[in-house]
């Protein structure tokens, strides 16, 4: 039996920890994110397989697993490179990492099918972006900080704004390379360069952002 009772063990804590190579990618993510970009991260809920549950918050019917803040809560997002580390080495090894938005950045995003295009179209116009997240259903165009009053103006100056972007706001946070969540790995299309990255004002993509939409609809 206690051979038995080893496997299954061992079977679970792998369901919980990934392996070496996957908790250095993690915290090493982690540091990045908050030390050299300036962007403050909180440990996410984690990817389960097997009758525990797909993710390992409370929830045994979680909807998104992996890709949510659960312990600690978002609230607890730092910068502090002691806290990363102690979360990211000692309290939640290879956890999916969280950016929260609101005070250091925010974001945008519409649907993946029409990524692609917006970038080349950014890049025709002359319009500069940051950088950019690819998720499997979306991509995510990081911004300057913005409020949800001056996003409402914004908004409110185009006679039409589709229903499939999605803005990451105040309150909101971002799950960051190289997490995997229930629905696939989170992957950098354009990368944060060394330092500080530059992040665009909101306003300057939101042109893009409509037209890149419309062009992606099925209804062309």
């Amino acid at each position: 039996m206690r051979p038995h009772r080893r496997e299954l063990l061992s079977e679970r804590v792998g369901q919980w920890w990934p392996g070496r190579r996957g908790r250095t990618l993690a915290l090493a993510a982690a540091l990045h994110a908050a030390v050299g970009c300036g962007w403050p991260v909180v440990p996410g809920a984690r990817v389960l397989r097997g009758p525990a549950g797909p993710c390992s918050c409370p929830d045994r019917l979680c909807p998104m697993p992996g890709a949510h803040p659960s312990d600690p809560p978002l609230e607890a997002a730092t910068t502090d490179p002691r806290m990363v580390r102690h979360w990211w080495e000692r309290r939640a090894p290879g956890a999916p990492v969280l950016a929260a938005t609101g005070r250091a950045l925010c974001a945008v995003s519409l649907p993946r099918p029409a990524g692609p295009w917006l970038l080349r179209h950014l890049d025709e116009i002359g319009v500069p972006y940051g950088p950019v997240l690819g998720t499997p259903g979306r991509f995510v165009l990081l911004t300057a900080p913005y409020t949800l009053p001056e996003l409402g103006g914004l908004l409110s100056e185009r006679p039409w704004v589709p229903g499939a972007l999605r803005y990451h706001g105040p309150g909101g946070y971002l799950v960051l390379p190289p997490s995997r969540t229930g629905a696939g790995p989170v992957h950098w299309v354009c990368r944060p360069g060394p330092g500080r990255p530059w992040l665009p004002e909101v306003g300057t993509l939101l042109g893009g952002l409509i037209t890149a939409t419309a062009v992606a609809r099925p209804s062309g």
